[in-house]
């Protein structure tokens, strides 16, 4: 057994506590530095985590003791920071989206490679019980042929309980690239790479006022589309349906339903790790909960950094989230231009999950 890979995390917004929650005893991983831009926040999170020390950015991407880049920054700062990893020879596990536009992701992946360091980026939620046993069952032929599925994220904006919401309406924000990446990396789970797109978009307003925190009352301006739909062409010849929202109030939509020739499925929050998948069979009467049958059980963000540390093939990888970047930027691309998008990358569905309980990969180094 080698000793645990040393992490240096970048970024300690909230979402770092999700992560810290799975990280910070895992026998795999030590936290040895956090960095941020607040650097009193930075050292709040070290002062929590045994032997870890709170570093500027550019002192903890340089540090030669650290192997891996935890990148939480905000998604205009993804590229810049993963780069930077890179350039000091270090691998990187990144918050979704990979970057903000193809040009720099493409980029980030092609230096990845001539370094020979490894590039993974979330989410990791399509790694948990709900979204790998909908792909397992798709897999048995549970629902026969797969011929098409409907995904739906409807909410009236994070400016509802975002403290500081401003990155979702700037470019590189809006619920495609905020939220889409759950979606699409899922579908991909479950259907396989899109081959083409068709989108449609539209805004609501222009501003935007937030609604708690110490900026409450603030107006905001908004500068990307906030109602984002589309049809991704699968390479299978299945066709997908979604619908990204920060405009709407509520749904009842299932998150994602999954049509076959013999059945439908009705898969969970891919936002979450799990959650009911329900099946209904043609000719039945009623739908049936499957029983979890793959995934890491009881999973939490980090898990697809754990799992690009210790799989023989990293399911979050970066290629898979350069596909998906591609689809929703052509999807964008496709709603700006009106007419249907052929995407120019494509990726391999991700090894599927088998069942791991959560005592077998809280202990794995």
């Amino acid at each position: 057994m080698g000793e645990p890979h040393r992490i240096g995390i970048v970024g300690t917004g909230w979402i770092s506590g999700a992560y810290l929650r799975t990280l910070r005893d895992h026998p795999a991983v030590t936290i040895a530095a956090v960095a941020d831009l607040d650097a009193s926040r930075a050292a709040s999170v070290a002062e929590g985590i045994t032997g870890c020390r709170a570093l500027p950015v550019d002192s903890l991407l340089r540090d030669d003791s650290i192997t891996t880049i935890l990148n939480l920054t905000v998604p205009a700062a993804h590229a810049s920071v993963a780069l930077s990893a890179i350039t000091n020879n270090k691998q990187v596990y990144g918050e979704k989206p990979l970057t903000s536009d193809m040009s720099s992701a493409r980029s980030l992946l092609e230096r990845a490679a001539t370094a020979g360091v490894a590039v993974g980026c979330a989410p990791d939620t399509v790694l948990g019980t709900g979204v790998q046993t909908a792909r397992a069952a798709v897999d048995a032929g549970a629902i026969g042929r797969p011929l098409s599925a409907v995904a739906v994220m409807a909410t009236p904006g994070h400016e509802r309980w975002h403290h500081h919401p401003d990155f979702y309406y700037v470019p590189g924000g809006g619920p495609l690239l905020d939220m889409g990446p759950y979606y699409l990396t899922a579908l991909v789970h479950l259907l396989g790479p899109v081959a083409a797109v068709t989108g449609a978009s539209s805004r609501l307003r222009a501003t935007r006022v937030i609604g708690s925190g110490p900026r409450e009352g603030e107006r905001i301006p908004v500068s990307v589309d906030t109602h984002v739909t589309g049809v991704l062409h699968h390479a299978s010849g299945a066709l997908s349906t979604i619908t990204t929202s920060f405009d709407a109030v509520r749904t009842t939509a299932a998150p994602i339903e999954v049509h076959g020739e013999t059945g439908t499925l009705a898969v969970p929050d891919p936002n979450l790790f799990a959650g009911d998948v329900r099946l209904f069979a043609l000719g039945a009467s009623e739908w049936q909960t499957v029983r979890p049958s793959a995934g890491y059980a009881d999973a939490s963000r980090g898990i697809g950094l754990l799992d690009m540390l210790t799989a023989p093939a990293p399911r979050a990888s970066g290629t898979l989230a350069l596909h998906v970047l591609d689809a929703m930027t052509s999807l964008l691309r496709s709603a700006g231009e009106g007419r249907r998008i052929e995407l120019t990358t494509t990726t391999e569905r991700p090894d599927p999950m088998p069942l791991v309980p959560a005592a077998t990969w809280r202990s794995r180094p």
